[in-house]
């Protein structure tokens, strides 16, 4: 650990490295069952353990430690963070992850079996009916809420990740996200859906790879950007 002192007055910053290889160790078992089912294989960019440790983050941080917002590198803030955290105090009761939805078709792609074989259902629809889906570049952890869903835990158990993984016909490549995405089509209470703007993804890839006639439906955000998410190397505006 490392603490930065900041301006006098003001409370210092303690800033901790982790060894992503210990960690991974310590969680053995879950990472092995998600990079079966949530990467594309060995050497995949998805495929390292480090897009999957959020999933079980509250086994491994210190007990002292509640809560956690986790970001990606690819993001430019226009608001202050605290208002980001402010997040936490709307959580639902059951709530114990805080995320956006996914603003591309990409999991109307991955779910295209289990859309095919159930044409009624609202897995992978564009919101503000349907379930497209969840963005893992923003996202609150509430560590405590974690620990103590009998449910959450439940669903780390690679038996019951394989049994929805064959439900659904799910074979992702995106790490955290697609396991929240899985679990989140069964089980909404365990996700508070944080506003597109503490997210607003800026990828159009799925425009020009077969999804332009619905691509919209997906991409838009209506309300002020408090994040812009470059992600598939996409560039940020300028303020």
């Amino acid at each position: 650990p490392i603490s930065l002192q900041t301006n006098p007055g003001i409370t210092p910053v303690k800033v901790v490295f982790h060894n992503v290889d210990a960690l991974t160790e310590k969680l053995f078992p879950i990472v092995v069952a998600m990079q079966k089912h949530f990467s594309a294989g060995s050497g995949a960019y998805y495929s390292d353990a480090i897009f999957f440790l959020s999933v079980a983050m509250h086994r491994i941080m210190p007990a002292e430690l509640k809560r956690i917002v986790q970001l990606d590198l690819d993001l430019k803030f226009r608001n202050n963070i605290r208002d980001l955290f402010q997040e936490f105090n709307h959580f639902p009761a059951e709530a114990v992850i805080g995320i956006a939805r996914e603003m591309q078709p990409v999991y109307r792609h991955t779910f295209w079996q289990y859309r095919k074989e159930n044409p009624k259902s609202h897995v992978g629809d564009p919101p503000p009916d349907g379930l497209p889906g969840f963005n893992s570049g923003v996202m609150l952890l509430n560590l405590d809420a974690m620990r103590h869903s009998t449910l959450y835990n439940q669903l780390l158990e690679p038996e019951r990740m394989a049994h929805l993984a064959e439900k659904y016909h799910f074979r992702g490549h995106l790490g955290d996200q697609d396991f929240f995405t899985m679990i989140g089509m069964e089980h909404r209470e365990l996700f508070y859906p944080l506003f597109c703007g503490w997210n607003r993804q800026l990828c159009t890839w799925w425009r020009e790879h077969g999804y332009g006639d619905v691509f919209l439906l997906y991409y838009h955000c209506d309300g002020p950007v408090h994040i812009y998410h470059g992600n598939c190397n996409t560039p940020i505006p300028d303020d």
